[in-house]
């Protein structure tokens, strides 16, 4: 109930209140804000992937504006020697206003970053998206692009059977619980049902030969996961967190030996982006708050 009147009252918080509060999951507005994030993980020894903010698109020009985001984010990534591959909200590049805009976009920014030996992330956005994500991602496998991975959401029923489908293909697949509110008809609803399904997708993928990106700040899930992956080789799975949440367990399975990847979205709509991400899912504003409050009072 709290965390639904504090998404309520998010239009009302001054602009500059929320760029605080949000800071520590945001790179910055720009590139170089980006880069400066992706050395500083790098130096502690954690991969990174980027995000260019730009989902509300409403013109293809503004699709083409963030496609050409993503070349100069490759071209930094080559140019800086960085650790670092790109994930791409397929929304940001047209895909609710043209399908062949998005596939176009899509397929220059994989193309430029095969050149370049960078893997491209392809997000998983709301069930609206689905189909069409998992379409276009096949079409560039099936052009025998191998530098593109898929995501999937352990909150969606139909998630056990997308592995199946995508078997042939031996994907790579990064796995989270989906932060986007669905009906009960499409979607579990409750907590443990989403980590058993979690539980079971990762099973279907490993069993599958498939590379898992096991994407979560749960430790229940954390645990049955390592669990999981014991005895594997260390770049036959990664494990993936948020940028700003969770760090001292993040740089604790790095110690421990875990190739970890930490999500580092940018752009000059990190406004629209924070206010989405609570609205999306309102028990987010309550892992903000744990999370501030823990850099607030020292020891937390």
């Amino acid at each position: 109930m709290l965390d639904r009147v504090i998404v309520r009252l998010l239009p009302a918080v001054p602009r500059p209140v929320v760029q605080r509060v949000s800071a520590p999951y945001i790179a910055g507005a720009t590139l170089d804000d980006a880069r400066r994030t992706v050395a500083g993980l790098n130096a502690e020894g954690k991969l990174a992937t980027v995000d260019v903010l730009g989902e509300e698109v409403t013109k293809p020009v503004e699709a083409e504006a963030v496609a050409t985001a993503y070349h100069a984010v490759l071209d930094a990534i080559g140019g800086d020697h960085l650790d670092a591959n790109v994930s791409v909200k397929l929304t940001a590049l047209g895909l609710k206003l043209d399908l062949d805009v998005c596939r176009s976009l899509l397929a220059t920014v994989a193309a430029d970053a095969a050149a370049r030996g960078i893997f491209v992330r392809i997000d998983m956005e709301d069930a609206s998206c689905t189909d069409d994500t998992l379409l276009l991602y096949r079409e560039l496998r099936e052009a025998r692009r191998e530098n593109i991975g898929i995501v999937l959401q352990s909150c969606l029923r139909r998630s056990l059977d997308d592995v199946a489908a995508l078997a042939d293909l031996r994907p790579s697949v990064r796995l989270c619980k989906g932060i986007y509110l669905e009906p009960a008809s499409i979607a579990y609803q409750g907590r443990d049902e989403i980590r058993e399904s979690f539980v079971r997708i990762l099973e279907a993928l490993l069993e599958t030969g498939c590379y898992a990106a096991v994407a979560t700040h749960d430790e229940w899930l954390l645990e049955r996961a390592l669990a999981r992956l014991s005895g594997m080789g260390r770049e036959e799975y990664e494990l993936q967190m948020l940028l700003g949440v969770r760090e001292r367990r993040a740089s604790e399975l790095v110690g421990a030996g875990h190739r970890l990847r930490v999500y580092v979205p940018y752009g000059d709509r990190w406004y629209e982006y924070s206010l989405r991400r609570l609205k999306e899912n309102p028990a987010v504003a309550t892992m903000i708050a744990k999370a501030t409050l823990g850099r607030l009072v020292p020891g937390r």
